[in-house]
């Protein structure tokens, strides 16, 4: 599964998991902090004793100082003078523990603690950070009967939602991470392209040029600017090629077809036949190259072949030669058809018969359909091809006997020529082991399939 993501893709799941890593780390470092601190709220029993004390036996004039001096950002404290209405306490009482210890040091005053109350401090904060959270309000009724009213700020400041003030930021940079990989996105996109039409590429018919990437990155109109200009160039040598084979193969056939009028001049029938047979070999093999250039060209024509009939007149003809050849097909393998050229495809089945009889003596032949694939397999019973030396015998010029003498073998073209052919039309041949000893050629073509409207 993983490896059919792209690259754009995977780089979106490492931001993706990594912003995902750290929004649950902060949460839990906030969570955390917050629980930290709403226990750590509250000041020292003793300090709130302290100054219950002071006020209740200083002076008008002193109480004020005493006030001023304890307060600050974080700790506020303020007399509401007997008989003055208080304000209604804000949020939830704390726990059991919490109020015993400041009971214990407040030598029995009468108390009130609630968490959450924070209304001393909404003032303070400018309209994006109001409020606080866990802010604790203690109440402390003095024997003079005036109420003392301290308000402790937990420091973690909160926004108008309740949320860390820096929650906003880590959004804001969430989306702008996000932002960034859509455009990652589209700019990658460019580069799909361009794999597909690489997969494309026709060099036989005219090359398909990309889009210029439009507003893409200088890079990627760069990289597409090269790959329409390689097409060309490719499309270009190719053509060259094509030509210079067929003027080659042209001006070959016209001296070979001299030298065969000559042949009558050499009295030695013997010594002519070989000269004849030799002029055969000569044009065949020219013939060879030529075909199977216009299929790695994709040059090949197109139309639909009965490839069961076409085995067959191939199997006639060397049957009546004397070779041993034999045929069988499975039940639906006569009626498939395969979109291609007939001339070419009859040189696969040939190319691969031949090796067969002058390798192993026999070539055995069957024909099976499976699934939207038609198989041949030519299996003979020689010696067989060694297991590491298989795909270097689908090469060309490549023989596994090695003199180069051409009564004991051919060019070594006759196996790459049908794989070349049979790849042409989008099949391919294999090498294995026949139940015999001997090799096993298989070869797989695609079956037409019509589509109905």
């Amino acid at each position: 599964m993983i490896a059919r993501v792209t690259l754009a893709g995977r780089i979106s799941l490492i931001i993706l998991m990594s912003l995902a890593a750290v929004w649950i780390a902060s949460i839990a470092l906030v969570d955390r902090a917050q629980v930290a601190n709403s226990t750590a709220l509250a000041s020292d029993p003793a300090r709130i004793a302290a100054l219950a004390a002071l006020l209740e036996t200083g002076a008008g004039s002193d109480r004020a100082l005493v006030l001023r001096a304890v307060t600050s950002p974080q700790f506020e404290a303020r007399l509401v003078p007997a008989g003055q209405t208080l304000p209604p306490p804000g949020g939830a009482a704390v726990n059991y523990a919490l109020r015993q210890n400041y009971l214990a040091a407040l030598a029995g005053r009468s108390l009130q603690i609630t968490i959450g109350a924070n209304s001393a401090f909404e003032r303070r904060w400018p309209r994006l950070a109001f409020r606080t959270t866990d802010a604790l309000e203690v109440r402390i009724l003095l024997r003079s009967g005036d109420t003392l009213i301290v308000n402790e700020e937990n420091p973690l400041l909160a926004s108008r939602a309740g949320l860390p003030v820096g929650f906003g930021a880590g959004l804001f940079g969430t989306l702008v991470a996000i932002t960034a990989l859509l455009i990652m996105q589209r700019e990658t996109k460019p580069l799909a392209r361009l794999a597909a039409a690489v997969d494309r590429v026709d060099l036989g018919a005219d090359p398909e040029n990309l889009p210029d990437g439009g507003s893409s990155a200088p890079e990627i109109r760069a990289v597409i600017a090269a790959f329409n200009r390689l097409q060309a160039r490719l499309a270009g040598l190719l053509r060259a090629r094509m030509a210079l084979i067929g003027g080659i193969s042209h001006d070959v056939k016209t001296f070979a077809t001299r030298l065969r009028l000559r042949l009558d001049s050499i009295p030695d029938e013997a010594e002519r036949a070989r000269a004849a047979a030799d002029i055969a070999d000569m044009i065949g093999l020219l013939d060879d190259a030529v075909l199977s250039s216009r299929g790695g060209a994709g040059e090949l024509i197109q139309e639909m072949v009965e490839f069961a009939a076409l085995v067959e007149g191939e199997v006639a003809d060397r049957q009546s030669q004397g070779d041993a050849v034999t045929l069988a097909a499975d039940p639906g393998a006569a009626a498939a058809v395969v979109l291609g050229e007939r001339l070419a495809l009859r040189r696969v089945v040939a190319n691969i018969v031949d090796n067969a009889i002058k390798y192993g003596g026999v070539a055995e032949l069957r024909l099976s359909l499976a699934r939207d694939v038609i198989v041949l397999t030519v299996e003979d019973r020689g010696p067989g091809i060694p297991a590491g030396q298989r795909d270097l015998m689908l090469e060309p010029f490549a023989r596994l006997e090695t003199s180069r003498n051409r009564g004991t073998g051919g060019a070594g073209l006759g196996l790459a020529i049908a794989r070349t052919l049979a790849e042409a039309h989008g099949g391919g041949v294999a090498i294995g082991d026949a139940p015999s000893g001997g090799a096993r050629v298989m070869v797989t073509l695609p079956v037409f399939q019509s589509h109905k409207a």
